[in-house]
């Protein structure tokens, strides 16, 4: 049964529901809203007294929807979606919106950053913004016109661009004297550099070692890093061996700054790689030229 426009709800009220809904927590709700915690509990519970329902089961720091509150956010979620691309569009043709590109923190200060000034000199007109974190977003929700991503050929979504694959090696600093790592004796006084996220066991110095078949290798120690580029950081600070992603870190390969210590693992090993990826399958012009400027950087990395 269709409701009269005058008894629907007010559409803040909807609006802070599916706000909730998307990040299934009332404070990232907030953050999205811009509004307080307690302001976004209230729209919530004013929605559920008018509608004369409970829409939300609120736990111990978690919430989830109740049968009621599940089929509201399905049917208002595609709709707001909707209300989102519309309003974007027309505010489009009256004002250039920025670009938007998502990447992880390690992709965004070893790759994308050193270049950007390289863009800022080829087209100064484009407000270009870099989002950095290594969560999985929906780019369209999110606004997000462009994301590189670490990921398979399967995975990537279609009208993706490859841009490069992976190649993975022991490096360091030359202050450290190390020209090379042939045998497990090599690293005996080095400190083993590490990024610490199983999700990635070619970059764990196990499966490296194991791969060399150096199974009682001896070292100094490990240090762990919850961010790539801060392993690379302190690679280049000189405080031990990193496993280098090759193509990340070219251009500190180029300048010297980290040597290469050993042959680096074949590619056709490693399924993953780099992809372009877009949001929208007819891109406005600006973020077509982000794109194709990406690309052409992946190419003459």
């Amino acid at each position: 049964m269709s409701l009269p426009l005058v008894r629907l709800s007010s559409l803040d009220l909807i609006r802070g529901f599916v706000a909730v809904g998307r990040r299934m927590s009332i404070t990232l709700a907030s953050q999205d809203l811009c509004l307080t915690q307690s302001a976004v509990s209230r729209q919530i519970h004013a929605l559920e007294d008018h509608l004369g329902v409970k829409l939300l089961v609120r736990g111990h720091r978690s919430i989830s929807f109740t049968p009621e509150g599940e089929r509201l956010f399905s049917g208002a979620d595609k709709a707001l979606q909707q209300l989102q691309e519309v309003v974007g569009d027309l505010t489009a043709s009256n004002a250039l919106r920025p670009v938007m590109v998502s990447a992880s923190v390690g992709v965004t200060g070893l790759w994308l950053l050193p270049r950007l000034s390289r863009f800022q000199k080829l087209y100064p007109a484009v407000d270009l913004r870099v989002s950095a974190n290594n969560h999985v977003t929906d780019l369209r929700r999110d606004g997000i016109d462009l994301a590189i991503r670490y990921t398979t050929a399967d995975l990537a979504p279609e009208g993706s661009t490859f841009l490069f694959g992976e190649s993975i090696a022991p490096v360091a600093h030359p202050s450290l004297g190390l020209a090379d790592l042939l045998s497990a004796s090599d690293l005996s006084e080095a400190s083993l550099l590490e990024f610490d996220d199983p999700t990635h066991p070619t970059l764990q110095w196990s499966d490296w070692i194991g791969s060399m078949g150096w199974a009682k290798a001896k070292h100094k120690g490990v240090l762990q890093f919850n961010q790539y580029d801060q392993v690379i950081q302190a690679a280049l600070d000189g405080q031990g061996v990193a496993l280098g992603r090759l193509e990340l870190i070219q251009p500190l390969l180029n300048e010297g700054r980290l040597v290469v210590l050993a042959t680096p693992k074949p590619r056709s090993e490693l399924t993953h790689g780099y992809w372009l990826i877009r949001s929208a399958d007819r891109p406005r012009e600006e973020v077509r030229r982000v794109a194709e400027w990406i690309e052409c950087e992946a190419q003459n990395r």
